[in-house]
């Protein structure tokens, strides 16, 4: 359909930046693409409606699409129940009573390994992170902005590197529905040495923490004297730390049980998609039976608290449904490959990866979702992949790369948001004071993606 097929991923970019709206954005660019679809078969527009739902519609006929978002319902459920428990708060005091942070490096060093131990889902990974620190940062005269800084910078890049999680397996149903040579499985794992931006994040992480030093805004931050804020921890009487940390170890052991099991032996081979909703409903049964166990909460009030856990995540449910019919519509349309024979014959192919790269920035930037971004993009750059024969590791990990990237200099992003509010630090004050940082490495990154595709390409 030639350019036409280029409007519906065009209205999504465009509503984005107008309206920073993801799911609006999605959803008119399904529509807009079930219309040029609905015009191509010879039908009457009117049915564009039907077309439209029928599409969203079609994406349950996959078991792995169906696995995916029941996965995402879940996860509101186990994070509500480890909430509930009082298991954060718990294993926090453990901590502290053990004189773990006696100084400004082991403390911050601290706060990164937590945030690289919790890699089941970033906004958990800042939470644990962040409650676990900030008495510390505050005794030992650190800004809450560096620790906000320190655990915002830490949760996405290592979600995105540490594959067993719902990163993983979000990506992985997205590259379900491409036709890229070998497995999923194989072609995700095979991004990690490329995803330049997370890797580089991380170093300057740990630069930070073990030597101390900052710039920037952050610097002067650090020169002001630090404001002790008085933030209580409340533990029920009958919390233990077991009741956080034993539903994340079954969850992760589980994650990787499931993929080799699922891969015959082979976890390069395992089922992502299966691997991970067995897995978070295992977390979800132990965890629940432990409160039960500890008759805080009657079977009632559990699975209450279970929908809420749901309720809380829908919009993010939204945004994978309707990622996922988008992707199943612009193939069908023909998208990709027009857009690769376009960049194929005004773009260098060397500059593909730093481009797919800076797009996935404006777009996470502009919609504070990183999700949204590789829905977006990832339908895009798999065609460009195949009918170009290009590299799909780092083309992909660019995408990846570019969609974490944004999310950090985004205001609006709710790992922003968690970050700030974990910490104790002025949402504004954590965004001017992270954002050098970012800019430093998404620069550092772009360089890395010329380097590597004129190496590769």
């Amino acid at each position: 359909m030639s350019w036409m097929s280029v409007l519906p991923p065009l209205v999504a970019i465009i509503v984005v930046f107008w309206r920073k709206e993801v799911i609006v954005a999605l959803l008119l660019a399904i529509v807009t693409s079930e219309l040029l679809l609905t015009w191509q078969g010879g039908e009457p527009l009117v049915y564009t409606f039907v077309a439209t739902i029928e599409r969203i519609i079609s994406v349950f006929g996959s078991p792995g699409n169906t696995r995916i978002l029941i996965f995402s319902l879940m996860v509101g459920s186990l994070l509500a129940y480890i909430r509930e428990s009082g298991g954060v708060a718990a294993t926090v005091e453990a901590l502290l009573a053990r004189g773990l942070g006696s100084t400004k490096r082991s403390a911050s060093l601290m706060t990164v390994f937590t945030g690289i131990f919790v890699f089941i889902e970033s906004n958990l990974s800042v939470l644990t992170a962040g409650i676990l620190s900030r008495g510390l940062f505050e005794k030992l005269g650190m800004s809450r902005a560096r620790l906000a800084y320190l655990i915002d910078s830490t949760s996405a890049p290592i979600c995105i590197l540490i594959l067993l999680n719902g990163w993983g397996a979000y990506v992985l149903g997205m590259l379900d529905q491409q036709d890229l040579p070998g497995s999923s499985v194989s072609t995700l794992w095979s991004t990690i040495p490329f995803n330049f931006y997370a890797l580089v994040t991380l170093s300057i992480v740990f630069y930070t923490a073990i030597t101390g030093r900052v710039f920037g805004p952050m610097k002067k931050v650090e020169e002001r004297p630090v404001e002790h804020k008085d933030i209580p921890e409340h533990v029920p009487s009958n919390s233990k730390a077991r009741y956080m940390l034993v539903p994340l170890t079954v969850m992760v052991v589980g994650m990787v049980a499931f993929m080799f099991g699922t891969g015959g032996g082979d976890i390069t081979q395992g089922d992502g998609s299966k691997s991970v909703l067995y897995a978070t409903v295992l977390a979800c049964v132990v965890a629940y039976f432990m409160l039960i166990i500890s008759r805080r909460k009657t079977h009632q009030q559990l699975v209450n608290l279970g929908f809420k856990g749901m309720g809380e995540l829908l919009p993010l449910v939204s945004i994978v449904l309707l990622s996922l019919a988008l992707g199943s519509s612009l193939r069908e349309l023909g998208t990709g490959i027009f857009l690769a024979g376009l960049v194929g014959e005004f773009l260098p192919l060397f500059l593909i990866a730093p481009m797919l790269f800076i797009a996935g920035a404006l777009i996470s930037f502009t919609t504070g979702t990183s999700w949204g971004t590789f829905a977006i993009l990832i339908p895009i750059a798999a065609p460009m992949i195949i009918a170009l024969d290009l590299p799909a590791p780092l083309l992909l990990a660019a995408v990846l790369g570019g969609g974490v990237f944004g999310d950090h200099c985004s205001p609006i992003s709710d790992t922003t948001a968690v970050s700030a509010l974990a910490s104790g630090c002025d949402l504004l004050e954590h965004v001017r004071t992270q954002l050098p940082y970012a800019l430093t490495g998404g620069a550092i990154t772009l360089v890395l993606y010329v380097i590597a595709s004129l190496i590769m390409i």
